[in-house]
């Protein structure tokens, strides 16, 4: 069963050791159970709904996927000063959420979208490795987070919330999770996809 997670750096696990991010326990895990999945790890450094539309159909129409796996928002939430202008606007982003569902229903109806979190606001206002004073806040985070929770209501889509569930401490620089962090998310998104293919 082919599997493809689509998202941003949190998915492939930036600053990590090697497979430790929550993406490779997914596929450990899948393969233990059953070495007929196949699970494929999409996520690109600093991309947005916008970028994940965009590259969508081409790279499902290659894998041709039975389970769709999206996690992205993070880098939609992000502004720069001044005017905290967001990279996405909260409008262009719920458009793009439901188009990604609308897309990701051409090829299979087993369609898990994760939740965003972030950590220390005072570690990412702005993020100290950005050469262009990219910030991001919580409370930014949580309107997205809510949006992708609303579309996914509308749409009778599975939806994994791991807002609350993760703490400043499980973040590596307040907005990647560290290992401890991927733990907990493999895990909200482990009995996620359960629930979704045995409900």
């Amino acid at each position: 069963m082919r599997v493809c997670i689509f998202g941003d750096s949190i998915i492939w696990g930036a600053f990590l050791p090697f497979r430790g991010a929550w993406s490779n326990l997914l596929r450990n895990h899948l393969e233990n159970i059953d070495n007929k999945f196949a699970v494929y790890d999409l996520g690109i450094d600093s991309d947005t709904s916008r970028d994940v539309l965009n590259r969508f159909e081409a790279e499902a129409t290659a894998r041709q996927p039975e389970i769709l796996i999206f996690a992205v928002g993070v880098n939609d939430s992000a502004h720069r000063e001044p005017g905290h202008k967001n990279l996405v606007s909260l409008d262009s982003f719920r458009k793009n959420i439901e188009q990604l569902i609308e897309k990701g229903k051409t090829f299979t109806e087993k369609i898990l979208f994760v939740g965003l979190a972030k950590g220390d606001d005072s570690l990412t206002q702005p993020l100290p490795r950005s050469t262009t004073g990219k910030s991001y806040s919580k409370e930014d985070v949580k309107k997205y987070n809510e949006v992708i929770r609303e579309v996914c209501g509308s749409r009778d889509v599975k939806f994994v919330d791991i807002y609350n569930k993760l703490e400043d401490k499980d973040f590596d620089d307040g907005l990647h999770p560290n290992l401890e962090g991927h733990k907990k998310i493999f895990e909200l998104v482990k009995e996620g996809l359960e629930e979704m293919l045995n409900p």
